[in-house]
C-alpha cells in the first residue's frame, strides 16, 4: 500500500494567522513528512481574501493549493489574482463567469490529486447547488485520480455532514471549513472518506472568530455595522492530517492538530 500524506491547514485569518504558518509550517511538514499541503487563504489578506501577496508567502512554504470560500470575494486585488493564478481557488458553485477556478488537478511524486472548493447555502448566498456541482466534477476529476480533496465551506453543520455523506466512497476528504472553531468529530466514513465537520481557525482567538471583541460584541449589542478589523493576540495554527491509500483513494489515517494547545486547567497551587 502507498501511501499520501496529506496536511491542511485551516481558514488563515490575517497577519497574525500567516505570522503563525510561517513560523510552524515548515515543522509540520517535516514532522508528518506531508506530500502535499492545501491551505485556506480565504481570510489571509487582513481578514478578507487572498492576494498574490500573501499567495506567494504561501506557496514558498511549500503549499501546494489555496483554497477560498465567500470572503474571497471581499478585495477587488483577489479577484485580479484568481485570473491568473490557477492554484488559488474559489468555491467552484459560484455562477458560471465568475473569476477563478474551483478545482485543480495537481502531480506529485506519488500520485495525482485533485483538489475541490465548494460552498455551502445554509445561511449564506444562494448560488448552485454544491452537491449536484460536486457530481458532475467529480466524474472529470476521476478520470484522473481517485485521490480528491474538498474543502466545503459551510455554515451549517448539517450541511457538511450530508455532503460527505453524499461523497462517501467517492472522495478521498471532505473537510468544513467557515465557522473558525474546530470541531472534535474527526473520522473515517464507511466508504473510506475522511472527515472533520470544521477544521477550526489558524489565527488570533482572542478575538471572535478572528474579529477584535470589542467591535463584534457592538454588532450584537447595537445590531449596527462595525468597522471589521482583525485582532492580534492568542495565535494558533489549526490543521488536519490525512493518509491516504493512492490506489483506492480511500482514507486510512486521520489526525486533528491545534498548536499551542489550548489552555484547559489554571494551575492554581
Amino acid at each position: 500500500m502507498t501511501l499520501l500524506n496529506l496536511l491542511f491547514i485551516g481558514d488563515i485569518v490575517g497577519k497574525p494567522g500567516m505570522n503563525v504558518t510561517q513560523t510552524w509550517l515548515p515543522g509540520f511538514i517535516q514532522k508528518y513528512k506531508a506530500d502535499f499541503v492545501i491551505a485556506n487563504g480565504e481570510n489571509a489578506a487582513d481578514g478578507k481574501g487572498c492576494t498574490a501577496k500573501e499567495g506567494k508567502v504561501l506557496f514558498d512554504l511549500g503549499v501546494h493549493v489555496i483554497t477560498g470560500g465567500n470572503h474571497t470575494w471581499d478585495r477587488h486585488q483577489s479577484q485580479d489574482y484568481l485570473k491568473n493564478e490557477s492554484r488559488s481557488l474559489r468555491p467552484m458553485n459560484y455562477p458560471k463567469g465568475a473569476y477563478g477556478n474551483g478545482f485543480y488537478i495537481a502531480e506529485t511524486e506519488k500520485c495525482k490529486i485533485g483538489v475541490l472548493n465548494l460552498q455551502g447555502r445554509t445561511f449564506m448566498a444562494d448560488i448552485d447547488c454544491p452537491f449536484r456541482t460536486a457530481d458532475w466534477v467529480l466524474q472529470k476529476i476521476k478520470s484522473e485520480t481517485n485521490v480528491i480533496f474538498i474543502d466545503f465551506h459551510a455554515e451549517a453543520t448539517a450541511e457538511k455532514i450530508a455532503l460527505a455523506n453524499h461523497l462517501d466512497g467517492k472522495v478521498s476528504v471532505v473537510v468544513g471549513t467557515h465557522t473558525h472553531v474546530q470541531t472534535a468529530d474527526e473520522r473515517i466514513f464507511p466508504g473510506g472518506t475522511g472527515f472533520i465537520t470544521d477544521v477550526g481557525m489558524t489565527g488570533p482567538y482572542e478575538s471572535v472568530i478572528g474579529m477584535k471583541t470589542q467591535a463584534a460584541v457592538n454588532r450584537f449589542l447595537y445590531q449596527t455595522p462595525q468597522k471589521y478589523e482583525t485582532a492580534e493576540n492568542d495565535v494558533h495554527i489549526c490543521g488536519m492530517f490525512f493518509k491516504i491509500d493512492i490506489e483506492t483513494g480511500k482514507t486510512v489515517e486521520i489526525e486533528r492538530i491545534v498548536f499551542p494547545e489550548f489552555i484547559t486547567k489554571i494551575n492554581q497551587s
